[in-house]
C-alpha cells in the first residue's frame, strides 16, 4: 500500500449517495478488500497519519461553527475528528490545500464514516475483527506540536 493507492481508494467514494454513509464508503471497502489484510492495515496506518496531520490549532479554529475558540466555547473532540475525515474523503487535492491554508477548512461538515473502511474491508476479508492500534494517533489533541 502506497499513498498514490491510498488516493485512488478514497476517490471511489460513491457521493451519489450521500446521505447514505454505508453506500458512500462501499465502493472503497470493495477495492480495499482486493488487497492484502497488510495492506489493509497500511491502509489504516496512512489514514491514521493524515488525519494526524490536520489535528492542529490553526485548522480547529477553521472548521465553521463548532471551531475551537481558546476554551471561551464548547469544543468537541469528535466533531474535529469527524469534520478532519470531510477532508481526507474529499481527496488528496483538497487534503493537500487543507494541509498548507487551514482556512480552506470545509466548513460545518463531518464524515465519520471514513474511519469504517479499513475496518469494514479487513473484517470481510479475514472473517476476523479489525484489531491493530495504529503508530499515530487520529484522535484530537494527539498531534501535540500542532496544537502548540
Amino acid at each position: 500500500m502506497n499513498e498514490v493507492v491510498f488516493w485512488s481508494i478514497i476517490s471511489l467514494l460513491n457521493w451519489e449517495a450521500s446521505g447514505e454513509d454505508e453506500l458512500v464508503i462501499e465502493p472503497a471497502v470493495v477495492a480495499l478488500m482486493e488487497y492484502s489484510a497488510q495492506d489493509i492495515i497500511e491502509f489504516e496506518e496512512i489514514l491514521a497519519d493524515k488525519l494526524f496531520r490536520l489535528d492542529t490549532l490553526a485548522h480547529a479554529r477553521n472548521i465553521g461553527e463548532e471551531a475551537y475558540t481558546d476554551g471561551s466555547n464548547y469544543f468537541s473532540a469528535d466533531w474535529f475528528l469527524y469534520s478532519r475525515c470531510v477532508v481526507v474523503a474529499n481527496g488528496k487535492e483538497l487534503y493537500d490545500s487543507v494541509l498548507q491554508q487551514p482556512k480552506h477548512f470545509p466548513k460545518d461538515l463531518e464524515f465519520e464514516s471514513l474511519l469504517l473502511i479499513g475496518p469494514e474491508a479487513y473484517g470481510r476479508k479475514t472473517g476476523n475483527e479489525y484489531k491493530h492500534s495504529t503508530k499515530l494517533s487520529y484522535e484530537t489533541f494527539s498531534n501535540q506540536i500542532g496544537w502548540q
